[in-house]
């Protein structure tokens, strides 16, 4: 029969050991699901799309209001304007408009899923790092590269937080390849995106709350 928990080490600011906490084994120890990762992967990238790319049709084109050459006679193909979509510089015929819609859903049970599956893939890799808590007394980018580097963490790292931080946030907005996010706003792409997975001690409690 499989643990009913997962233990994993915690460390302090200071990249000190300082215990080690347990999450549930419904959360950080599923069976991987690789589909559902894919869809919500593919879900999450979708929904980001501005679908902003418009094109002009011939009747957009700036230009074309008299007729090439005329009708008969001059040996060449009939033509009624230098902006038809067979011209160069013409309209175009099929292109995207700026209305297309990229939006993409997933149902609650199957996003919860692939959460999972995403979190138990990082938790077997040992990619999960628990820090007790995360406090910065003003923002400092030294403070917070000095937290990642005693904490071990690699070159993408993804660090959940359960409340606002905005000392946080702000030290570490500058150092390349990290992100801060809340765990309301934890998406499957961003646990896979990233190396290490820094969770504060309260956050990776609420994750698993919402979750089980």
């Amino acid at each position: 029969m499989a643990a009913k928990n997962v233990s994993l080490k915690v460390i302090n600011q200071a990249g000190e050991e300082a215990g080690k906490v347990s999450v549930s084994n419904e959360v950080f120890g599923v069976e991987v699901n690789s589909q559902v990762m894919f869809d919500a992967v593919q879900v999450y990238q979708s929904n980001m799309r501005q679908a902003t790319a418009k094109v002009l049709t011939r009747s957009e084109v700036r230009g074309g209001g008299k007729k090439p050459w005329r009708q008969k006679g001059t040996g060449r193909a009939r033509a009624g304007s230098n902006r038809s979509p067979l011209w160069r510089h013409g309209g175009i015929v099929f292109g995207p408009t700026g209305t297309q819609n990229y939006k993409l859903s997933q149902n609650k049970k199957a996003h919860a899923l692939a959460v999972k599956s995403a979190l138990t893939l990082k938790a077997q890799n040992k990619d999960i790092i628990v820090v007790d808590a995360l406090n910065f007394e003003a923002p400092s980018t030294k403070a917070a590269v000095d937290f990642l580097a005693k904490a071990n963490a690699k070159a993408k790292t993804l660090i959940v937080i359960a409340d606002d931080n905005d000392n946080l946030v702000a030290s570490a907005r500058n150092i390349p390849g990290v992100i801060v996010v809340k765990t309301n706003n934890l998406s499957v792409y961003d646990v896979l995106n990233t190396n290490s997975l820094v969770f504060t001690k309260e956050a990776i409690k609420a994750v698993e709350g919402d979750l089980k």
